[in-house]
C-alpha cells in the first residue's frame, strides 16, 4: 500500500507506510500495455545488438579496421541521441502511441535495408536511418504507459518492460550466432525485421485506449504552455543530473556488448556461436538485476542512492579486474559481476523522476534521461575501437570503470526523493505532478474502499 503525504507547496511525495501490503496486480489497461511494450523493447533490442554479433563478418567482408568497426557503432548512438529529446516533444505533442507505431515501422524497414548494404558508405547511411528511427521510440514508450497506467503501478510496470532489453540480450545471440554461421550476416537483419512486422501488427491492433484522467489532462493543455513547459524541462538542471547517471551507468552497458564477442572472437579464439552463448550469461543477470533493482526501490520509497552507490562500486572494481582476467572463464565471471552490478541501477536511476512528474511532461523528461545514456552508447564503441588498436583492449575495458565512479558521484548530487526533486523544478512541473499525485490518491481511495 502506498501513503501520499503532502508536503511543501503542495507536492504530494508516494511514501510506503510501516506496515505494507502486498502490492495490488496492475490494471488491466497497464497489463496489456506492459505485453505489448515488452515485446516492442524486445525487437528494438534485439535489432540493435546484431550489430555487434555481426561485427567481425561486417569487419571481414569491408576489411575495417577496429577504429571503423567502432564508428559502425557509433553513428547509430549519435542519430539516436540526436533524436531522443524531439522524440519526447513529438509525443507529449502528439502522444504517445502515435510516434512509438510510427517509429516501429520506420526502424524495421531501416532493419531490413541494412541486411542489403553494398558498402562501408551505405552501411553507416543504414546505421544513421535506423539510429533516427529507433530514437524516437523511448520516449513514445514511456509515454505511452504512463497514459495508460496509475502512478502506484509504473515502477513495477516499467521494470517488467525494461526487463525486455536485458533478455533480449540473452537470446539474441543464441538466435543470430547460428543464423550468421549457416547463412551469414545479412540474415540476421531480415529475420529481425520480420519479427518487427509482427510485434507491429500486435501493438497497431491491441493496445489499450489511454486512462480517461490521462486523456483528459492532455487535451485540456494548450500548446503555448506545452511548449513553455517544454523548456522549463530542458532547462532543468536537476533532470540533466539524472542524465549524467545514465550517462555512466550505459558507459558500462554499451562498452561491453559492443566490444564483448568482437574481443572473444579477435583475442580469446572463439567461433562467433561460441561467444555469443557465453556473453547470453551476463546479459541473463543483466535481466534478474533490472527487475531485482525496480523491486528494491519500491521498497526504499524511490531512495536511489542506497543501491547506485554500492553496486556501482562492485562495478568500479569488477571491470579493471575482468580486463585483466587469464582466462575466458575469469572474464565471463568478472563481466557478469560488473553487468549485475551496473543493471542493478537501471531502474533506481529512473525512479525518483518517472514516479514525481506527470504523464504530461513525460515524454521529454525521460527523452532527456535517454539521451544521457545514448551519449554514452555514442562515446563508448568509438573510444573503445581507439584504445584497442592504440593500446590493447585491456585498457579498452579498464575505461569503462570511469562509467561507474560517475554514475556514483552524480547518485551523490541527485534528491533521493521525488518532493526534494520537484522542490527544484518549475512552478507549472510541480502543479502537475500535485495534480498527478491527486488523482492518484483518489484512485487508491477507492481501491481499499
Amino acid at each position: 500500500m502506498v501513503e501520499y503525504r503532502p508536503l511543501q507547496e503542495g507536492v504530494l511525495v508516494f511514501t510506503p507506510r510501516s506496515r505494507t501490503r502486498r502490492p495490488a496486480p496492475l490494471s488491466g489497461p497497464a497489463r496489456t500495455t506492459v505485453v505489448l511494450l515488452f515485446a516492442a523493447w524486445f525487437i528494438d533490442y534485439a535489432d540493435r545488438l546484431v550489430i555487434n554479433l555481426v561485427l567481425p563478418s561486417i569487419g571481414d567482408e569491408f576489411d575495417l579496421s577496429h577504429s571503423r568497426q567502432g564508428l559502425v557503432v557509433s553513428v547509430f548512438f549519435v542519430a539516436y541521441a540526436v533524436c531522443q529529446i524531439p522524440g519526447g516533444i513529438l509525443a507529449d505533442r502528439f502522444g504517445g502511441r502515435r510516434m512509438a507505431l510510427w517509429a516501429l515501422a520506420a526502424w524495421t524497414v531501416f532493419t531490413a535495408l541494412t541486411g542489403l548494404a553494398w558498402s562501408f558508405a551505405a552501411l553507416l547511411v543504414m546505421r544513421v536511418l535506423f539510429g533516427l528511427a529507433q530514437g524516437v521510440f523511448p520516449p513514445a514508450a514511456t509515454k505511452t504507459l504512463v497514459e495508460r497506467s496509475r502512478p502506484q503501478e509504473r515502477m513495477r510496470a516499467n521494470g517488467l518492460i525494461l526487463s525486455s532489453n536485458s533478455l533480449a540480450a540473452v537470446f539474441t545471440p543464441l538466435a543470430v550466432a547460428p543464423l550468421v554461421a549457416a547463412f551469414g550476416w545479412r540474415s540476421a537483419y531480415i529475420s529481425v525485421a520480420a519479427l518487427g512486422v509482427f510485434v507491429y501488427t500486435a501493438m497497431r491492433l491491441r493496445l489499450p485506449a489511454p486512462l480517461t484522467e490521462q486523456r483528459e489532462t492532455h487535451s485540456a493543455t494548450p500548446a503555448p504552455t506545452r511548449t513553455a513547459d517544454t523548456r522549463a524541462l530542458l532547462r532543468w538542471g536537476m533532470l540533466w543530473r539524472f542524465a549524467v547517471m545514465m550517462f555512466g551507468y550505459s558507459l558500462i552497458i554499451w562498452g561491453l556488448s559492443s566490444w564483448a564477442p568482437t574481443y572473444l572472437h579477435d583475442e580469446r579464439g572463439l567461433e562467433l556461436s561460441s561467444a555469443g552463448a557465453l556473453m547470453a550469461i551476463p546479459a541473463l543477470a543483466a535481466a534478474l538485476a533490472t527487475v531485482l533493482g525496480g523491486t528494491l526501490v519500491d521498497g526504499m520509497g524511490g531512495r536511489h542512492r542506497t543501491i547506485v552507490v554500492p553496486a556501482m562500486s562492485v562495478a568500479a572494481l569488477a571491470l579493471p579486474a575482468m580486463a585483466h582476467a587469464s582466462g575466458v572463464a575469469l572474464f565471463i565471471v568478472l563481466s557478469t559481476v560488473a553487468v549485475f552490478a551496473a543493471a542493478l541501477c537501471y531502474m533506481p536511476i529512473m525512479a525518483v523522476p518517472i514516479r514525481g512528474l506527470s504523464a504530461q511532461h513525460m515524454g521529454v523528461a525521460s527523452a532527456v534521461l535517454v539521451f544521457g545514456g545514448q551519449l554514452a552508447g555514442v562515446i563508448a564503441p568509438t573510444v573503445m575501437g581507439l584504445l584497442a588498436d592504440a593500446f590493447s583492449f585491456q585498457v579498452a575495458f579498464a575505461f569503462l570503470a570511469l562509467g561507474a565512479v560517475l554514475t556514483g558521484a552524480a547518485a551523490c548530487l541527485t534528491p533521493q526523493d521525488t518532493a526534494a526533486f520537484l522542490a527544484t523544478a518549475d512552478e507549472r512541473v510541480r502543479a502537475a505532478a500535485h495534480a498527478t499525485a491527486s488523482t492518484a490518491t483518489h484512485s487508491t481511495e477507492k481501491e481499499l474502499t
